[in-house]
């Protein structure tokens, strides 16, 4: 999960005149990201070990007159190289949040570069994580009968971090005191 720092914009409206219209503060900013532990270098690295074997194997088996065993190693490497550009393609799933005094905007960015959004006016907001505890929790957004699952592909960690970062969001927003911690005892 990435989170960026909440900012100011402002834009001129050519429609108005040339007067300048404020847009409302962001006070809450993420992208979230699905995790990826092999870097574009370390694939490489991968595919020269997999394919390196499989060569030496070919060759030898070539040699010795089994030529169609030769094509299923070729086809082995082609399998794991076509698996990891499929896993890296979902990695480029988005999801961007993004907190004013109007809404959340919660935008999802497919693979595809198709782009989904939805609003939920932030007053009304509830931020859920159901079945904390399970590693597969699920964050939901939910307001006046709308439901939104969120950051599908996080951590259970990540997911309550998410959470509680936002809910802090909305409880500043809505000028609500944090939660005080309750005494054990």
């Amino acid at each position: 999960m990435v989170s960026k720092s909440a900012h100011r914009a402002t834009r001129d409206n050519a429609a108005d005149g040339g007067l300048t219209e404020r847009t409302p503060p962001v006070l809450f900013d993420a992208v979230l990201v699905p995790h990826r532990s092999l870097t574009r270098r370390g694939f490489c690295a991968l595919m020269l070990l997999v394919a390196a074997p499989c060569l030496a194997m070919g060759c030898i088996f070539l040699l010795i007159g089994a030529w169609p065993i030769t094509g299923f190693l070729g086809l082995d490497v082609a399998l794991v190289w076509l698996a990891f550009r499929i896993n890296y393609r979902s990695g480029r799933l988005r999801e961007t949040l993004a907190l004013t005094e109007r809404d959340l905007t919660v935008r999802r960015i497919q693979p595809s570069g198709r782009t989904r959004e939805w609003r939920f006016q932030p007053y009304w907001l509830r931020v859920e994580v159901e079945d904390a505890d399970a590693p597969d929790c699920r964050l939901t957004l939910s307001s006046h009968g709308r439901r939104l699952i969120i950051g599908a592909f996080l951590t259970a960690e990540e997911r309550l971090t998410l959470a509680n970062a936002l809910r802090s969001a909305l409880r500043r927003l809505r000028c609500l005191p944090e939660p005080q911690p309750q005494p054990r005892g």
